[in-house]
C-alpha cells in the first residue's frame, strides 16, 4: 500500500518523542476488540528492536524539548512590498497556514526554499515568516481498496502526525481539521466514509467518537501540540453524509464530546470549532446559528471560510462575526482565505480562481496578494476574531508547466485529485481529477521560493517601508452606442502599493488604435494607452489597457433587477396590499437570480415603470419578458411606452410556467428625451407571473 512508507518515515519521526512521554510499545494500541470503525493500528509507532549486544541507551534530556524561537519585528522593516500596520493587533493573534498538502508535495519531488535561495524545511520558512499556527485536514481512508490515493495530499491520519509533529518542532500550534469523510468535504459534498455507510445514526455517531478520540489520542501521543480541533468542514449543508439538523447536531456534539474527553485526560486546553462558509449570507448564517443553539451543539469557535472574491465585503464579514459573538457568544475565526499572486497557470492544471474572479480592490499580483491577506487580518482583528489561516498556501505546482505530470499527482497525491478517487466521488472528482488547482494562489513561486507576501504575517502590527509603486491600473471600459462617437476616458484609476497613495492619474491612448475602432457595427476592442505620470521618467511611463464595446445600448437601470438598489423602479397598486415583491428564486427569473414578481389572495390592478428625462431624440424600442399562470382570459396586460402624451403597447397572455413571452414595441419616437416604460397587470386573485429583463435600444 502507497501509504505504508509514509508511515515507516512517521514512525522514526515520532520516536523520540514517544521514548521522552515513557510509552512503551504497547501504549495507546487499540485493544483486540476494537471495531472495524477505529483507526488502524497500523499507524501506531513502533519501537524499533535493537541487537542484545548494542543495548539501548538515551542521553538524559528535558522533559520538553527546545522549540526554535522566531522573534516578531518590534518595529516597522524595510521590505519590497508595503504592509499597512496593524498597530492593535493581539500578540497571540493566529497568523495561521494551512499546511495538508505539503507532505505529498515533497514526495512528489518538490523542494522549499528560504528568501535567500537556500534548500530548507518549508515549516522553518513559514514560522520565520510568522506563522504561528498550522492547520492539516484528516480525512477517514483517502485510498481505494488497492490502497491507491485519492489526491489531494493523501491527508489521513498519518500525514497528519507526521505534518503536525514538524509544525510542533517549529513552534506552531495545530489544528486538526476533520473532515469526516474519505475525501473532500465542502457545501456541496458531506460524503460519509466508506466504512461508516449503512450504519444506523447511533452507530454512526459512536463511529465518529472513536475516530475521533482515538486519532486525537495518537496526534497528542506523537507530540503534536493540537490546540483545536474542527468537527466537521464547511457544513452549511451536511456532515458525513447526514442532511438534517438534528442528526447533524448529533454528530457534532459526539465529536465534541472526544475533544473535550481527551482535552481532560491531557490536561491540556483544546477549543472545537465547527466551520462553515458563504460569509456574505448574514440570514441564513444566522439561521445555522439558531439552530446549533437550539440543539444545544457544544463548540467554541464559529469559523469561517472568507474568500475577498467569492463572500461579499469585509463590512458585512464584521457585521456577521459580531453577530455570531454578540448574539450567540462564541469566538470567531477565519479558517480560509487566499487570493493569487498571478493568473498564469505554473503546472499545466486549471486554476480554481483566474482574472474574471479579480476584484477591483486586489490585482494579481505579490503585493495585491500581501494586501488583501493584510486587509482580511485587518477585518477580523477589529472584530475580536481570533486570527485568519490562509488556506494552502504552500501548495505548488509538481513538476514542469509543459510537461504530463499526471503519473506524478496520481502516485503521491499531490494534485487536486486523483483517477483512484472515482470510485469514491464519480460526480466531482471522478470528473474533474488533476493537478493543483491553487498554485496560482500559494505564498511561494512554482519553484519553491517563498514569495514576499508569506512574510505579511509577520509585518501585520509594525507593517513596512516600501518605495511607491503602481500595484495595478483599474482597467476602464467604455461602452459605446452603435453609431455614436468614441469617447476614450481621459484619467485612469491608479492603485499604488500603500493604498493611501491612489489617485487618478491622466492618460495619453495611441490614436491609431482609437482610429481603428469600427462604431458602424458591434463589436470589443482593446485599446493601449500610456499614464502621463510626472514622477516617473518619460521612458519609463506604464503602459494601460482600456476595453471599448460598441453594442446596442440598453437604457434601462437595473433592467433584471439584479442590484439591491430598486428605486429607479416606480411601482403603483390598487388596495390596500401591494401584490408584488423583488423576487430571488432563479428558477423564476428570465436570466440571473431576481425577477419581478407577483401573486395575491384578491384581484391585482399594478403598474411597474421607469422614467428618463435625458434621452437622445431618436427613434427606439422596448422589449420584456413575461411568464405567469393562473390568470383569467379578461386579464389586461400590457408592455407600453408613453412619450409626450403618446403611449404606445403590446398586450400578451400567459402561458405557463417558463413559457416566456416578449411583448416588444419596435418604434417609439423620443423628440425632447423624456420616455416612460412600463408594465400594467389586471388580472384575477392568485393569478401568478414574474417580470424580467426590460431593454430600451436606441435604433435611429
Amino acid at each position: 500500500m502507497k501509504h505504508k512508507s509514509l508511515m515507516t518515515f512517521l514512525f522514526t519521526l515520532s520516536l523520540t518523542a514517544w521514548s521522552l512521554a515513557g510509552c512503551g510499545a504497547d501504549a495507546g494500541q487499540p485493544s483486540a476488540d476494537t471495531p472495524a470503525t477505529s483507526v488502524s493500528a497500523e499507524i501506531q509507532p513502533v519501537v524499533p528492536e535493537t541487537a542484545a549486544s548494542e543495548p539501548m541507551t538515551a542521553e538524559p534530556v528535558s522533559d520538553t524539548p527546545a522549540v526554535p524561537a522566531y522573534p516578531l519585528p518590534t518595529a516597522t522593516e524595510d521590505a519590497g512590498i508595503y504592509v499597512e500596520p496593524i498597530p492593535d493587533l493581539a500578540d497571540d493573534f493566529i497568523r495561521g497556514m494551512d499546511v495538508s498538502s505539503i507532505l505529498a508535495e515533497e514526495n512528489s519531488g518538490v523542494k522549499y526554499y528560504d528568501a535567500d535561495g537556500v534548500e530548507q524545511d518549508v515549516f522553518t520558512t513559514m514560522a520565520e515568516a510568522g506563522v504561528n499556527y498550522a492547520r492539516i485536514r484528516v480525512w477517514n481512508d483517502p485510498y481505494d481498496e488497492n490502497g491507491n490515493g485519492y489526491g489531494g495530499g493523501n491527508n489521513d491520519l498519518a500525514t497528519a502526525i507526521a505534518l503536525g509533529k514538524r509544525a510542533t518542532d517549529n513552534g506552531m500550534k495545530v489544528c486538526i481539521d476533520f473532515h469526516y469523510s474519505d475525501f473532500w468535504a465542502d457545501p456541496a459534498k458531506q460524503m460519509c466514509p466508506k466504512a461508516w455507510e449503512g450504519m444506523t445514526l447511533e452507530e454512526k455517531t459512536d463511529a465518529l467518537y472513536d475516530f475521533t478520540k482515538e486519532s486525537m489520542t495518537q496526534l497528542l501521543d506523537n507530540g503534536v501540540d493540537v490546540c483545536m480541533v474542527q468537527v466537521g468542514n464547511e457544513t452549511n449543508n451536511g456532515m458525513a453524509g447526514e442532511t438534517q439538523i438534528p442528526n447533524i447536531a448529533q454528530l457534532m456534539n459526539a465529536g465534541s464530546k472526544a475533544v473535550r474527553e481527551v482535552s481532560d485526560s491531557y490536561e491540556k486546553e483544546i477549543k472545537v470549532a465547527l466551520h462553515y462558509t458563504n460569509a456574505s449570507d448574514y440570514d441564513g448564517l444566522d439561521s445555522i446559528l439558531y439552530k446549533l443553539s437550539s440543539f444545544q451543539v457544544d463548540y467554541d469557535i464559529f469559523a469561517l471560510s472568507y474568500y475577498p472574491y467569492w463572500h461579499g465585503t469585509f463590512e458585512n464579514l464584521q457585521k456577521v462575526m459580531a453577530n455570531i459573538q454578540n448574539k450567540y457568544g462564541k469566538e470567531t475565526l477565519i479558517a480560509e482565505t487566499a487570493y493569487c499572486y498571478t493568473t498564469a497557470d505554473t503546472d499545466g492544471s486549471g486554476n480554481s480562481v483566474g482574472a474574471a474572479d479579480l476584484i477591483d480592490a486586489y490585482g494579481a499580483t505579490v503585493q495585491s496578494q500581501s494586501t488583501a491577506l493584510r486587509d482580511v487580518c485587518a477585518a477580523a482583528s477589529q472584530s475580536g476574531a481570533l486570527g485568519v489561516f490562509y488556506w494552502e498556501g504552500a501548495w505548488i505546482a509538481v513538476g514542469d508547466v509543459n510537461a504530463d505530470n499526471s503519473p506524478i499527482w496520481e502516485e503521491f497525491g499531490s494534485g487536486w485529485a486523483s483517477s483512484y478517487a472515482a470510485g469514491y466521488d464519480p460526480k466531482d472528482a471522478g470528473q474533474y481529477y488533476g493537478g493543483c488547482s491553487w498554485d496560482n494562489q500559494a505564498l511561494f513561486d512554482a519553484d519553491g521560493k517563498p514569495l514576499e507576501s508569506l512574510y505579511t504575517y509577520k509585518w501585520l502590527k509594525y507593517g513596512t517601508n516600501a518605495e511607491p509603486a503602481i500595484d495595478l491600473v483599474n482597467v476602464p471600459t467604455v461602452t459605446c452606442n452603435i453609431g455614436a462617437d468614441v469617447e476614450m476616458p481621459e484619467t485612469v484609476d491608479v492603485v499604488y502599493n500603500n493604498r493611501a497613495l491612489n489617485t487618478s492619474l491622466p492618460v495619453e491612448w495611441y490614436e491609431e488604435m482609437v482610429q481603428n475602432i469600427d462604431n458602424s457595427k458591434a463589436g470589443t476592442y482593446e485599446i493601449t494607452g500610456r499614464i502621463l505620470d510626472e514622477n516617473a521618467a518619460s521612458d519609463n511611463q506604464t503602459e494601460v489597457l482600456c476595453v471599448v464595446n460598441v453594442e446596442r445600448l440598453n437604457y434601462v437601470a437595473n433592467p433584471s433587477f439584479e442590484d439591491a438598489d430598486t428605486s429607479m423602479w416606480s411601482v403603483s397598486y390598487e388596495g390596500e396590499k401591494n401584490p408584488t415583491d423583488f423576487q430571488q428564486k432563479e428558477g423564476d427569473a428570465h436570466t440571473g437570480a431576481y425577477s419581478f414578481h407577483f401573486w395575491s389572495e384578491s384581484d391585482m390592478d399594478f403598474t411597474i415603470e421607469q422614467e428618463f428625462t435625458d434621452l437622445e431624440p431618436g427613434t427606439y424600442a422596448l422589449k420584456a419578458y413575461f411568464q405567469g399562470g393562473d390568470i383569467d382570459d379578461s386579464a389586461n396586460m400590457e408592455l407600453y411606452a408613453s412619450c409626450g402624451g403618446t403611449v404606445s403597447s403590446d398586450t400578451f397572455t400567459a402561458q405557463g410556467y417558463a413559457n416566456w413571452q416578449e411583448p416588444a414595441i419596435s418604434s417609439i419616437k423620443v423628440t425632447d428625451g423624456t420616455l416612460t416604460i412600463g408594465m400594467h397587470i389586471q388580472c384575477n386573485a392568485k393569478g401568478w407571473g414574474t417580470i424580467d429583463d426590460f431593454t430600451l435600444n436606441k435604433i435611429d
